[in-house]
């Protein structure tokens, strides 16, 4: 996968996120032309199935499936996701070689620490990535000298738009995502993972079963369908207010 310019860049915590909270979308975008891309911080070490070799094999197949144009891992420790200054540092080198115009984070609060800690360190390196001293002065001094040798090279970018993946928050959305054509490739992308979600006995009393996955994945981007019209839909809040130049091309009828 090449490293050139992407238009839509989801940032998530760990391998799979991305596939049950925006995975749709990303396909949605590739079918209308758009460079995609995903960037998972961590590598999976700390999970109860499988390995982080069974993991990247199993994105990788994600990544097909969803057909996005780039996908990478940092090296992040797993369960122990920090909003550090080298953590944003190496998100900051990603955006600015791939110079997304969009960014899906999670949403800012949620049940794993990871998650919500991805959402704030994200948003901040994607702030910092626009700061054209960045790099280049004694503040990166601390950071890995590789990292801080390769921003010396790229000129700074900050993303036009920020938004947040918001499934699995009790909130209401800014907007939904139509995914109704989508719903069956994202997910056969969750479903790639195949270590993480088939019926076995490691982890039995944490994972629901796979059909119970299928049937609340179901059940949930129907929810949001609803809220729209439509079939299926994956949510976004966004923290600004929305703009409207035509009232007459405002989608989703009211009455």
């Amino acid at each position: 996968m090449t490293s050139s310019a992407l238009e839509v860049l989801a940032i998530a915590a760990h391998r799979d996120d991305v596939e049950q909270t925006c995975g749709g979308t990303l396909l949605k975008m590739a079918k209308l032309g758009a460079r995609t891309g995903i960037l998972d911080l961590t590598q999976g070490e700390m999970g109860t199935r499988g390995s982080v070799e069974s993991r990247a094999r199993e994105a990788a197949e994600a990544a097909r499936i969803l057909k996005v144009s780039w996908r990478e891992a940092l090296d992040i420790p797993d369960g122990r996701v920090e909003n550090t200054y080298t953590s944003r540092i190496k998100i900051v080198r990603v955006i600015r070689e791939l110079r997304p115009r969009v960014v899906i984070l999670p949403y800012w609060q949620g049940r794993h620490p990871d998650h919500y800690t991805c959402s704030t360190l994200g948003y901040e390196a994607c702030f910092l990535a626009g700061l054209t001293r960045l790099g280049h002065t004694a503040a990166t001094q601390d950071v890995d000298s590789f990292e801080t040798h390769i921003l010396r090279k790229l000129p700074p970018h900050r993303p036009f738009k920020v938004v947040y993946a918001s499934l699995y928050a009790n909130v209401q959305p800014s907007f939904v995502v139509d995914i109704t054509d989508e719903f069956d490739a994202r997910l056969q992308s969750l479903m790639a993972y195949q270590s993480q979600y088939r019926d076995q006995a490691a982890g039995a009393d944490l994972f629901p079963q796979q059909a119970e996955i299928s049937e609340r994945i179901g059940s949930m981007a129907a929810f949001y369908g609803m809220l729209a019209g439509v079939k299926y839909a994956e949510p976004y809040v966004q923290k600004e207010v929305g703009l409207v130049e035509d009232l007459r091309l405002i989608p989703v009828q009211t009455i």
